[in-house]
């Protein structure tokens, strides 16, 4: 089976391929990159976490958007996070309203050919974010969430293996519940 290779376009470029392509694609300094489907148990871990958010963000300014919502990460990068908040008015880059500039909350769900994307060059390009004030890493494969925070001029990072374990997402005001996160989800093979 032949690989293809990375394609790279300008920035200018990407924009307008991205607008009249069905598939979503981010841009990472002139590459880009396809994005992959989500397994049961990432799509159970991204409706627990909607879930759980939502009820705490009813009669507030903060709302949740999906995996749909291109987030522009630095001046040549262009992503999709599993799932982003914004709180008061949302900012875009351009008018068409596709490239989200001031999320405060940025998740992603892992999977075995995106970790070491979301924990090391993703990592890297959120904590650049200005508004970004909470950058959640959720594992579907075990209990694990790793919780950065923007705290003063720098940031701190936990974390979080146990089932039992909550922790507060500063930026939302809201609580996290890992018993909520992985409601419904076995990590056990089943038996044959």
């Amino acid at each position: 089976m032949a690989i293809q290779a990375p394609v790279r376009l300008s920035v200018a470029d990407y924009l307008v391929w991205e607008e009249n392509n069905f598939e979503k694609h981010e841009y990472i300094d002139g590459e880009v990159r396809c994005m992959a489907g989500a397994t049961a148990k990432h799509n159970r871990i991204m409706t627990n976490l909607t879930g759980a958010l939502w009820r705490q963000l009813d009669n507030s300014d903060c709302f949740l958007l999906s995996s749909e919502m291109r987030v522009k990460a630095g001046e040549s990068r262009y992503v999709y996070p599993d799932l982003s908040a914004v709180c008061g008015e949302e900012q875009f880059e351009r008018a068409n309203e596709m490239e989200l500039l001031n999320p405060i909350l940025v998740i992603e769900v892992t999977s075995p050919s995106t970790i070491a994307i979301d924990r090391g060059e993703k990592k890297d390009f959120y904590l650049q974010v200005p508004s970004i004030q909470d950058y959640l890493i959720i594992d579907q494969h075990r209990v694990q969430a790793e919780h950065c925070a923007r705290s003063g001029g720098g940031w701190r990072s936990r974390l979080y293996n146990d089932v039992g374990a909550a922790f507060r997402l500063g930026g939302l005001g809201c609580r996290l519940a890992l018993a909520e996160v992985y409601r419904g989800i076995s990590f056990d093979a089943p038996p044959r």
